[in-house]
């Protein structure tokens, strides 16, 4: 993920992002065909490198791996296998944050691989290339992460003040969620704006992104809650709190698409592929907690999020049992995007 939230990627923690990603993992494997599929249908080779033999990809929001390596092995497998071609040279760029851990990842490179590699810090809300550069970019598990909290959320006199509350799902204020929808229109305009400078004309850009409408975040703040019942947190501290991240549909997507007009959709697809790890309450909630604790020590400080984390894990029981009767189930949006 690729904000001013970083996760925890310290593998010391029962919660470190590196051991506890098999959400991650399963969207990036299930996706890989349509990945595949995009780059050999869609993607032309042939406008993009005629003065040079070097084809550059961006990997956004690549977090600390194992799975952006695995991501960029199955983009450039891909490439191969539709141009055989073997003058050609291939450019991986790895962006995040700039507090994300890039030693960690590279760390973990493969050392049979066959691309370069640079890291690139920063937000991906804002350039990060020079212009034209890019013919390829990928992002998984990334765009939902907002490049800030709606503002609206946390003035006590707006109508989407959130009080009690740590997301808009589960919430019944219809403000609160028109605010996510806004910031998350507005991030991606900015967004947008910023790959159709970097990318190469007929350059293609691939975004993955989770979709969710349960309400396991609920848990998360029913825990905190827990927390200030006992005396142990202040409210007004969970009352400023709010998950920076919105869950785009397909409308969502195509309408700030349509209106940057810089991409044509070549592809979008909302999937509900099976996941073994909706399959385990405990190792469900532990994959969350390596995404969220981050967010929460951002807030809280450490203590109190690996509280939060280690209550809300606790309850896996309960939570299997929520899950079972509102059988909620977690999908994937897939989109590929060609610079026009």
């Amino acid at each position: 993920m690729a904000t001013s939230f970083p996760i925890n990627d310290d593998d010391d923690s029962a919660y470190s992002y590196s051991k506890n990603s098999q959400m991650q993992r399963e969207i990036l494997d299930d996706s890989k065909e349509m990945v595949r599929d995009a780059i050999i249908e869609k993607l032309d080779m042939k406008i993009m490198l005629s003065s040079s033999n070097t084809l550059r990809i961006a990997d956004l929001g690549c977090s600390v791996g194992p799975n952006s390596l695995v991501a960029m092995q199955h983009v450039v497998q891909a490439l191969k296998d539709k141009y055989h071609d073997n003058i050609l040279e291939f450019q991986v760029f790895f962006n995040d944050h700039v507090t994300n851990d890039f030693n960690a990842l590279f760390r973990s490179l493969p050392i049979d691989r066959s691309y370069y590699v640079s890291g690139v810090p920063g937000s991906f809300y804002d350039r990060l290339f020079p212009s034209r550069s890019i013919h390829f970019v990928h992002s998984s598990c990334a765009i939902h992460w907002l490049s800030k909290c709606p503002e609206e959320l946390l003035d006590e006199k707006s109508p989407a003040w959130n009080k009690g509350m740590i997301h808009y799902i589960g919430s019944s204020n219809i403000e609160v969620l028109n605010a996510y929808v806004s910031q998350f229109e507005k991030d991606m305009e900015m967004f947008l704006n910023a790959r159709a400078e970097e990318i190469v004309e007929g350059g293609m850009m691939v975004l993955i992104s989770p979709f969710t409408s349960d309400s396991l975040m609920e848990f998360f703040g029913s825990s905190l809650m827990d927390l200030v019942n006992e005396g142990k947190l202040d409210e007004s501290l969970v009352d400023s709190f709010n998950l920076p991240m919105y869950f785009p549909s397909p409308e969502d997507m195509t309408k700030v698409v349509e209106k940057n007009d810089y991409f044509s959709i070549e592809r979008i697809e909302l999937t509900y592929p099976e996941s073994e790890v909706e399959h385990d309450a405990k190792i469900l909630m532990i994959n969350l907690s390596a995404i969220l604790q981050g967010v929460l020590i951002n807030h809280f400080g450490s203590k109190i999020a690996e509280k939060t984390c280690a209550r809300t894990v606790l309850r896996s029981e309960e939570i299997s049992a929520w899950m079972k009767a509102n059988a909620e189930k977690s999908g994937q949006l897939f989109i590929a995007l060609k610079r026009k």
